[in-house]
């Protein structure tokens, strides 16, 4: 049977029956993002003898929030196309079912849909997901759920970083204040920080009424990018409130940006760092002990304390709004 027999479309059974859905009695492995063949395969072997599989397909080409971040790609039906009808030829008890959807219905189909289990892939989702609404409707329904992660083994999850092409930043040049924030915008769509939130900045030297950058940072993921998606979000995993500091996975872009200027050797004193958002308090006071002469910041943080700290600290200190 051509895999076109076994596609469901969201659109078509919002308002109509989900009978044939739910009779499946299905493993749900929500719309994930991109998958490597390995990695699929490794899943299909470990749900697939438990009963049917039905595959969400996203109809976004990005995670919602990352939208045109190659990081955050989403999986493509057609690169699983040709397992799933050889899995689908060869099986005869289950078989591989298609969903299609936008990422924005999922929380209907976990209402509407009551699947013997549902797997999601870490790194297809942004913001913690037991912050998000999904994770809601899974405790309501009493539905069994597991979070995995979207590589087959360490090896290919430490490789994925270097093989993949980020957002890319200027590295030198003149700009002007709101530009150089403009600047570490786009150096926060670096981040593989898929659970918390993307924050990066830019550093300058004024020159006249414009600013010669002098490097970026975002706040990374350690030991490397995509740790945090391979073995789970720390974040996740401790069912950590947004603003709980004690369970994360990154070091912080002020943090980033401190070791480039060490290993680039850069004179801090005079120097601008242009940052997405306001310093937590224990950044603040880390830069409140260097040389940087004024931050300009474009989101609040924790009430405004790094403000009270830097200018306590003789730092200049003023927000554009962007």
């Amino acid at each position: 049977m051509p895999i076109a027999d076994r596609e469901f479309d969201w659109s078509d059974l919002a308002f109509e029956s989900k009978r044939s859905l739910k009779d499946l009695h299905a493993t749900f492995i929500a719309a994930p993002r991109e998958l490597s063949s390995r990695r699929f395969a490794q899943l299909v072997k470990e749900y697939l003898p438990k009963g049917n599989i039905v595959l969400g397909v996203a109809r976004e080409r990005y995670v919602l929030g990352l939208e045109g971040q190659p990081q955050f790609r989403m999986l493509e039906l057609e690169t699983v196309t040709e397992a799933i009808s050889k899995v689908n030829a060869a099986s005869q008890k289950h078989q591989i079912y298609i969903l299609r959807y936008t990422q924005r219905e999922l929380v209907y189909i976990l209402e509407k849909v009551p699947f013997r289990q549902a797997v999601f892939v870490n790194g297809s989702w942004y913001h913690g997901f037991h912050l998000r609404p999904e994770f809601y409707v899974l405790t309501k329904q009493n539905m069994d759920y597991v979070l995995v992660s979207p590589f087959a083994d360490e090896a290919e999850a430490s490789n994925y970083a270097g093989e993949t092409e980020v957002t890319q930043v200027p590295s030198t040049g003149l700009y002007s204040d709101t530009e150089m924030l403009d600047v570490a915008l786009a150096a926060a769509r670096q981040s593989y920080d898929y659970a918390s939130f993307q924050t990066a900045s830019a550093l300058g030297r004024a020159r006249g009424t414009k600013y010669e950058l002098l490097a970026t940072s975002h706040n990374r993921i350690l030991p490397y990018e995509t740790y945090a998606m391979h073995f789970g979000s720390e974040r996740e995993r401790h069912f950590s409130p947004m603003n709980d500091l004690n369970y994360y996975d990154t070091i912080h872009f002020e943090v980033a940006m401190l070791v480039q200027a060490q290993q680039l050797h850069i004179d801090l004193a005079g120097t601008s760092l242009f940052a997405t958002v306001l310093p937590c308090p224990h950044c603040a006071r880390m830069l409140a002990a260097t040389d940087l002469h004024e931050l300009v910041y474009a989101e609040d943080h924790s009430s405004g304390y790094a403000i009270k700290m830097l200018e306590s600290a003789g730092k200049k200190v003023r927000r554009i709004v962007l």
